[in-house]
């Protein structure tokens, strides 16, 4: 008797009733508004269900998860653990006001601040990663009596009215209103560099020189804080060179500017640390996280405070709060995915596989494919560069591509879908970021898919 996966099983029990298909896609395309969608142009898969790194359609295809499904499903679909804890949970108290205090709530802030670096003591909670970053943002402004927010071009920090106009990437242009009182900045990109660079070190050097006169340019009294995403998520799984972050720490000092580390992508293990900054032992002023807190399970985000900003709301209120701050159920979710990624040794896990499986593996893709213009990434956080030409470094798709120009890009995805795979594309990249507890088998089967549908992009190169 041949056995299955159960992933594999519970897809073949979801085609039992295909027409659920066509009555979940009809309701959505008759009611759901969509975001980042032109709405007439989009055709969403309904989705059946999910265990561990996989997820499956109505029809009984399952796909391998390399995208964690916005990247933050860190411990992947269905982990019984988080289950039963919401479970529990919800019948014990479903929802308090965030005025009283709640033992999840209190738990799943201990156990943050215990992971945390430095001094990053209170947790203020919130529904997500935008949020997360305009809290933060608001925090270092009322602290420092400063207006300005000094941000990079390669970054995306969410789509609230404050968060979009410090987002970097093409997304904020159509809500720029020009009056958000941010400063963007060129961060280090060796292979795209804007300072001209040919070493990591003078990536490095010319990055900080550069940061610094914007500084000194803006008037340093003017800036109250720097946010930046210590490795650059959706802007292109950019790790910054050895000294970077620690340079910009040392600025920050010098002139009374706060930094905020954006964790909301690269928090709770993506990296293969429990947060990105801990790759290179920076501590910030304020820490902002999300997604893979509780993998999504129930939303949830928070700011993580330090007492340099923490001691300014001492004796006058914070003026900001959510009705859902700390949401029982979200933070019982947390609390059980903490538990479950040490317990089962996730973050190692995820260092563990970035480095012996997925970082190889992806070069070894780059060597056959002259597609392939870079493999950048660590931990399980990976993003292979597109281009039409390896000399030139044209993009496969150009910046800010429109509809059309973005096809080439479409059809690795679709042949990957086709396969069985479901990674990440954004621009002229594929990423690969998966859950953390991603097994080596899991790795390699997704590596054998990307190196079958990289021969879709291959036929665009010069």
């Amino acid at each position: 008797m041949t056995t299955h996966p159960s992933h594999v099983r519970d897809a073949a029990r979801a085609a039992e009733s295909p027409q659920r298909a066509e009555e979940i896609r009809a309701a959505d395309r008759a009611h759901v508004f969509h975001s980042w969608s032109a709405q007439r142009h989009i055709d969403p898969l309904p989705v059946a269900g999910g265990k561990g790194s996989y997820f499956w359609d109505h029809e009984g295809r399952s796909y391998l998860d390399l995208a964690s499904q916005f990247v933050n499903l860190n411990i992947g679909h269905g982990h019984p653990a988080v289950i039963a804890a919401v479970e529990r949970q919800a019948r014990q108290l479903c929802t308090v006001a965030p005025s009283f205090a709640s033992e999840p709530r209190g738990t799943a802030a201990r156990m943050i601040v215990d992971l945390a670096p430095g001094d990053l003591n209170r947790v203020f909670f919130t529904n997500g990663g935008a949020e997360s970053n305009e809290h933060a943002v608001r925090m270092a402004r009322l602290a420092t009596g400063r207006p300005k927010i000094l941000a990079a071009y390669r970054s995306y920090h969410g789509a609230t009215a404050t968060t979009i106009n410090l987002t970097g990437d093409p997304r904020r242009w159509p809500s720029d209103n020009g009056s958000a009182g941010v400063v963007h900045f060129f961060g280090p990109f060796l292979y795209r560099s804007p300072f001209h660079a040919t070493t990591e070190r003078e990536e490095c050097q010319r990055a900080l020189d550069h940061l610094e006169s914007t500084i000194v340019m803006e008037g340093p009294s003017t800036i109250a804080a720097l946010i930046i995403e210590p490795v650059v998520g959706t802007g292109g799984v950019i790790v910054p060179p050895e000294g970077y972050l620690a340079g910009v720490r040392e600025l920050c000092d010098e002139h009374g500017i706060l930094l905020i580390a954006d964790e909301v992508m690269t928090g709770f293990g993506r990296t293969g640390s429990w947060f990105a900054v801990d790759n290179w032992g920076v501590k910030p002023d304020l820490l902002t996280f999300a997604k893979g807190v509780n993998s999504g399970y129930v939303p949830l985000g928070g700011v993580l405070i330090s007492e340099r900003v923490a001691v300014t709301f001492d004796d006058k209120p914070y003026p900001g709060g959510l009705t859902y701050s700390g949401h029982p159920l979200a933070c019982a979710a947390a609390v059980a995915t903490m538990e479950a990624m040490a317990a089962e040794g996730m973050v190692e896990h995820a260092a563990w596989l970035g480095e012996h499986v997925l970082g190889p593996g992806l070069r070894e893709l780059a060597e056959r494919h002259p597609s392939v213009g870079e493999v950048r990434g660590l931990g399980v956080m990976w993003a292979l560069e597109l281009v039409r030409d390896r000399g030139s470094r044209e993009m496969l798709v150009p910046y800010a591509a429109a509809p059309a120009d973005a096809e080439p890009v479409n059809q690795v995805m679709a042949a990957c879908r086709k396969r069985g795979v479901w990674p990440f594309a954004t621009a002229n990249r594929i990423h690969v970021v998966p859950p953390c507890n991603l097994s080596e088998a899991e790795a390699r089967e997704g590596l054998a898919a990307l190196d079958e549908a990289l021969s879709v992009a291959d036929a665009y190169t010069a």
